[in-house]
């Protein structure tokens, strides 16, 4: 099977080329630029320009691809949202889903399916209810992101292309992402909760990850919204209870919500809204987490 990545040089992206080429599927990723991309890019994976805009220079790429995953789009917790940052955020990933669309429908020969990115913030803050893929949208900035991101490759459906959509937790690993701003506090013995701390916080071990939407590309019944989320969501104090148990360090340390919204303005609500989301439509479809444990998972990423 070939593989079509967009964002394929990021965490999640690298994660799935290496689980693709474990699997010998042949992984090609679509970059802005070849050449500085080359210098990180593993042995075998091709690499295809494109201008993160459009389909101009890669129709035959996806002429050639069973299956193209769209995870591109400036990262939300990489700076704070000034009103620029913010629409960049937004216009990269309509951009990205416009250019797959656009892609798979000039191309010769229509990939099987199309797995689109998105986030569990799609819901928006809902305390303690349960949310499963049924649930609507939240409002707000988050939410309306997500929504957006979603509705971006959707054209694809009606050229009789199979999509599946991808709303992702936070995902665990040491390679990148938040985990290891998390880790940090810990580490210096400063740990623990995070505002009131009884905002739920749905993860994920990136291994399930790119387990998890190569399953999706393999599964031909796999198609709309799946939440990518572990079986156990915790509450923040949980969370960084059990963190700080398997690091042997305390976990009492709180980080005050005035402190939080100080220092990261608007974006301080990726880590108090509270998302207590569950993977129903994942398990429903047959997939196994590896590490559906929280402590397993800090366990397997620390060790």
């Amino acid at each position: 099977m070939h593989v079509l990545i967009t964002g394929g040089s990021g965490l999640i992206g690298s994660a799935l080329t290496a689980n693709l080429q474990k699997s010998n599927h042949e992984v090609s990723i679509l970059t802005r630029n070849a050449a500085r991309a080359a210098e990180s890019t593993p042995e075998g994976v091709t690499l295809v320009e494109w201008d993160a805009k459009s389909a101009d220079g890669w129709v035959e790429a996806a002429a050639t691809a069973d299956a193209i995953v769209n995870l591109a789009g400036e990262g939300i917790a990489d700076g704070r949202w000034t009103r620029e940052r913010k629409q960049r955020i937004r216009q990269s990933r309509l951009d990205a889903g416009k250019a797959v669309t656009e892609a798979v429908k000039a191309a010769s020969t229509k990939p099987k399916v199309v797995v689109q990115a998105s986030g569990i913030d799609y819901y928006g803050s809902q305390g303690d209810t349960i949310l499963t893929e049924d649930h609507g949208p939240g409002t707000g900035f988050l939410p309306t992101i997500c929504v957006d991101w979603e509705r971006s490759s959707v054209g694809v459906e009606a050229l009789g292309v199979r999509r599946a959509i991808i709303r992702t937790g936070i995902v665990l690993s040491t390679e990148g992402g938040a985990f290891p701003k998390v880790l940090l506090p810990f580490k210096l013995f400063a740990g623990g909760p995070m505002g009131s701390g009884r905002q739920w916080w749905p993860w994920i071990h990136i291994e399930d990850q790119a387990r998890a939407i190569q399953f999706l590309i393999e599964n031909d019944d796999a198609h709309g919204p799946f939440n990518l989320v572990a079986p156990e969501p915790l509450e923040n104090y949980a969370f960084a209870q059990r963190l700080g148990a398997v690091m042997s360090r305390p976990a009492f340390v709180p980080a005050p919500t005035p402190a939080l919204r100080l220092a990261l303005g608007e974006m301080a609500d990726v880590l108090l809204d509270s998302h207590r989301v569950i993977p129903k439509a994942l398990t429903d479809a047959g997939f196994t987490f590896s590490f559906p444990n929280a402590t397993a998972a800090f366990e397997d990423l620390l060790k």
